[in-house]
């Protein structure tokens, strides 16, 4: 299709002779993303889709206690320090953002106005800004008003390096100014193509300026609103135990009519997710599980009840191992996987190609995830325009053994390889969780086999996803030679999810460990691609920058792709709930309700 021919498109969907939905298909048969044809329409002045979901109840409250089950309980509260989804997942019951994504990646407001758009004056044709208007007389849980003053201090509080904040990538490299007392700009520093990323989603969610201001930067850490929140929600503050549960209760000024429906919400942590959907779908005593990593065979004969089913949406959700570009058994200055030391053995090309055949994901699809994950090669798997089709993956042992051979890995007495009097040994680490337990027996097994000795261990979920900065076995310090989780992509562009291997973003120590590329892993040539990916506006162009990045990784092994994993929860039968694979599980939980 060429350019006049869009062109075309456009103009029918203007004046309601194609609808937008039909346009969004028309784009996706070609190639493109939802989402990404979704904000073709955007610049051109298009109104914005309505989310399909329908809301029923015409009151607020009366609905009784909605139960949700989380097998990794929260540690904290603030979004900013929420490394882990659960900690995400915890913090949306409170607070909320300018706007979040639906299940086909359009923008739904929350705290704001109006989406902003070309015709409504508040996206930039230039893509060099984008302007947000807060909706009227929305108050905190404590009755302040919600001002642009918030919005304002969130960025502060955010790109400010001393608070350490997840959330930074967001907010470092933009400029946000007051326009009025509802309204701010923020500026980019380039043309931007994916705009709605600071204050939007699981990174946007707004604290109040008038309860962390005086915790801004090293002091970050000594809120006691980190754990006692005070937000905007459907649903206001009751209690919280680390690890354990989170209570809420209505909020009876909330901003939107007749929501929320339930009078109270417990988010239960711990236990495992095996119980967590046998709860929800065979039970029922709970309405939902988050994240049923159960192997496919199990949900289906707890299905066969009735009483609830597994929820699977897509998403761009992948489960990798990632291999430690650094020493985790040399400490330098107080610091152990630091960016100052090289892994002694997974340093060697041959090492960790070998490894890269000794992972049998097919034998992980059909026997552990079934619909919830399929093998790939790719860490990048959705939108699909962004995945790349020159990526390889096999499983062969043989294979492995002739790398490992060719590359001077000669096995001893003990049949361990050992190069240069160094044995070849690795601690594999996960959390604790049945699949992933029988993901790395099937690596431990084929990596026997090719003359590679596998010491396993498994954290607890609660510890190994946990924002505690003093915790050594958490996943984010790395502190072991391969490690295997999920890492979710919570918005329908792959910007922020790829930015977890540019070497600005590498866990460490000066930043509490609160960087994203975990791996510690780098290259030149993948950072050029990223800053030119974060300006580039012709979609083409930009799609092959970041399958270009996605190849750069997986070819050199800095990680191990194994199975995309589309988001997957248990839902009640009676539950109304909208999940979307492109943001949090609770980012409209405003809207459920139940059936009577």
């Amino acid at each position: 299709m060429n350019e006049h021919q869009l062109r075309g498109l456009i103009a029918k969907v203007k004046t309601g002779k194609l609808s937008r939905r039909a346009f969004v298909h028309r784009m996706v048969a070609l190639g493109l993303t939802a989402p990404l044809a979704s904000q073709m329409l955007d610049f051109a002045g298009v109104a914005k889709a309505q989310s399909t979901f329908e809301y029923k109840p015409t009151k607020r409250g009366g609905g009784g206690t909605l139960k949700t089950l989380f097998w990794q309980g929260a540690t904290l509260l603030n979004p900013h320090f929420a490394v882990g989804t659960k900690d995400q997942e915890g913090s949306r019951i409170f607070y909320e953002p300018l706007a979040g994504w639906d299940a086909d990646g359009n923008l739904v407001p929350f705290l704001a106005a109006e989406i902003p758009s070309v015709e409504n004056g508040g996206l930039a044709r230039d893509g060099l800004s984008v302007t947000w208007r807060l909706k009227k007389d929305v108050k905190w849980h404590d009755g302040h008003p919600v001002t642009a003053d918030d919005l304002l201090f969130n960025w502060e509080y955010a790109s400010d390096p001393e608070t350490a904040a997840v959330t930074v990538g967001s907010y470092k490299d933009v400029k946000v100014e007051k326009v009025d007392a509802l309204t701010v700009r923020v500026r980019f520093e380039r043309p931007t193509p994916f705009w709605a990323d600071a204050f939007v989603g699981t990174r946007g969610m707004i604290i109040p300026k008038h309860l962390f201001e005086p915790f801004k930067g090293a002091k970050s850490r000594e809120a006691p609103t980190n754990l006692k929140p005070v937000g905007t929600g459907a649903y206001k503050f009751v209690a919280f135990s680390p690890g354990d549960v989170v209570k809420g209760e209505l909020n009876p000024d909330y901003h939107l009519p007749n929501r929320p429906y339930f009078d109270t919400i417990e988010m239960k942590g711990g236990g495992d997710s095996v119980s967590a959907a046998r709860a929800v779908i065979q039970t029922g005593e709970y309405d939902y599980a988050w994240n049923v990593q159960v192997e496919d065979e199990i949900l289906k004969r707890m299905e066969q009840g009735g009483k609830g089913r597994a929820e699977i949406v897509p998403g761009g959700n992948i489960e990798h191992i990632q291999l430690n570009s650094t020493d985790p058994w040399t400490e330098v200055d107080g610091e152990r996987s630091s960016i100052k030391t090289k892994h002694p053995l997974l340093a060697d090309p041959a090492v960790r190609q070998a490894l890269g055949m000794l992972v049998d994901r097919a034998s992980v699809e059909q026997h552990i995830y079934g619909r919830a994950g399929v093998a790939t090669g790719n860490f990048l798997n959705n939108p699909e325009r962004f995945r790349s089709k020159n990526t390889k993956w096999e499983f062969n042992i043989d294979k492995a053994n002739q790398v490992l051979e060719a590359g001077g890995w000669k096995r001893g007495p003990d049949g361990i390889r050992s190069k240069d009097g160094k044995k070849l040994k690795l601690v594999y680490q996960t959390s604790t969780n049945a699949p992933r337990q029988k993901n790395q027996a099937i690596v431990k097994q084929a990596c026997q086999k090719a003359g590679i000795d596998v010491e396993l261990k498994s954290v607890t979920a609660s510890v190994f996803f946990s924002s505690d900065v003093g915790n050594p076995d958490t996943y984010t310090k790395f502190y072991c030679d391969i490690q295997m989780y999920t890492t979710t992509m919570t918005e329908p562009d792959p910007v922020k999810f790829m930015d977890q291997f540019t070497s600005w973003e590498i866990s460490s120590k000066d930043n509490k460990w609160q960087g994203r590329n975990i791996t510690r892993w780098r290259s030149e040539e993948y950072d050029s691609a990223y800053r030119k990916a974060e300006g580039e506006l012709d979609p083409v162009k930009r799609a092959a920058l970041f399958i270009r990045m996605n190849e750069l990784v997986c070819n050199d092994h800095a990680v191990i792709p194994v199975v995309y994993r589309p988001k997957q929860g248990a839902i009640s039968s009676k539950l109304h709930a909208s999940i979307s694979g492109w943001d949090n599980d609770l980012w409209n939980v405003r809207d459920w309700y139940r059936d009577a």
